[in-house]
């Protein structure tokens, strides 16, 4: 039986069929590389993008979070919304800190930027018053444009009133040269402000200074309780040392009713030593237990200082000596008489 088919062909060996290899020609060539270039760039393109997207969301996070640096200028931002913690701050303004400040900034540029809080359409100062007020100086002494615009850091979060004081604090309580009385004054102003829910200024010291030494705490409570019992006879608070303060404090606690004798000891104070010397004064004015004054007796053996204008006023019993610049044996004898006549009589009334 013949093996051809009914064509006529004879069968065919599969064996011996080879594959034709197809050749690509120019166009199609070129039609392969152009899908193949179009593919890897639209995953590029989309990789790129779904980078993009992340960056901006990181970029906005980072900016409401107030992690981002920007130029200000530093003619637009306030310091009212805060009190500062220092009490004297023209002294500090005029000092030689600043003008050594200004100089590094000179030399050098703004190294630490400062950080602000947005509060209706202005910037308030938060952190940074000193390299703020040294910038503005040296805008206004120089007229550089360099000193024009300050490095910024902006809290654009909702922040509440207390979260703002202890943000400013934290920053300030580190300096060593920062005195009890300027911590104390703050948790005062802290205290006065009606948005902190009406927290008295001895509680608020453990939220502001919260960071410190619970030691440290209870110091400055002392000065807050100086100064409010004072009510601005100190004058000049930040002068008086840690341990005469709280011995001061101290003493009136236990005895308010030595409030007003105080005040009156420091009426006419003219410097910081004067000052001291009141202070110290009142503390070693004690009393003897023994001879405490009862109704219809005085208390013996008690002593005490206070000043008028420039004269100092030493009193103790059977005797009232008075220290002035004036002349006393200058005045005309009855007319001085007069006077210490008048006197007696001011005291029998």
């Amino acid at each position: 039986m013949s093996g051809k088919n009914k064509f006529g062909f004879d069968p065919v060996d599969a064996a011996q069929l080879k594959p034709r290899m197809r050749e690509v020609g120019p166009m199609g060539a070129a039609v392969r590389e152009a899908a193949g270039n179009l593919a890897e760039s639209t995953e590029s393109l989309v990789e790129q993008r779904r980078q993009n997207a992340a960056d901006a969301k990181s970029f906005r996070a980072a900016q409401d979070q107030g992690r981002l640096l920007e130029l200000l200028p530093v003619d637009d931002i306030r310091t009212d919304e805060l009190p500062r913690d220092r009490l004297d701050l023209s002294l500090v303004a005029s000092s030689d800190e600043m003008e050594e400040l200004k100089a590094s900034i000179r030399e050098r540029g703004q190294k630490e930027p400062i950080e602000v809080f947005i509060s209706g359409a202005a910037f308030q100062l938060k952190k940074g018053w000193r390299r703020l007020t040294a910038l503005k100086q040296l805008w206004a002494e120089t007229g550089d444009e360099r000193f024009s615009k300050v490095v910024a850091r902006i809290s654009k979060e909702r922040s509440s009133r207390i979260d703002l004081y202890i943000d400013m604090v934290e920053e300030n309580v580190i300096r060593e040269d920062l005195s009890f009385a300027e911590m104390a004054q703050v948790a005062i102003a802290a205290a006065e402000d009606l948005n902190t829910d009406g927290q008295g200024a001895d509680a608020l010291v453990g939220r502001l200074y919260a960071s410190l030494h619970k030691m440290k705490r209870s110091y400055i409570r002392s000065f807050v309780f100086l100064l409010q019992r004072m009510d601005g006879a100190l004058p000049f608070p930040k002068a008086i040392s840690r341990n005469l303060g709280s011995e001061v404090a101290r003493k009136l606690q236990a005895s308010p009713d030595r409030v007003d004798d105080l005040r009156a000891q420091l009426v006419g104070v003219s410097t910081a030593e004067e000052q001291a010397a009141v202070l110290d004064g009142f503390l070693k004015d004690t009393v003897d237990p023994n001879t405490v004054a009862r109704p219809g007796r005085t208390a013996k053996g008690v002593k005490y200082e206070f000043r008028v204008g420039a004269a100092k006023v030493t009193a103790r019993k059977g005797e009232c000596r008075i220290l002035s610049e004036v002349d006393f044996s200058a005045i005309d004898r009855k007319r001085l008489q007069g006077a210490i006549e008048a006197f007696q009589r001011a005291l029998a009334e």
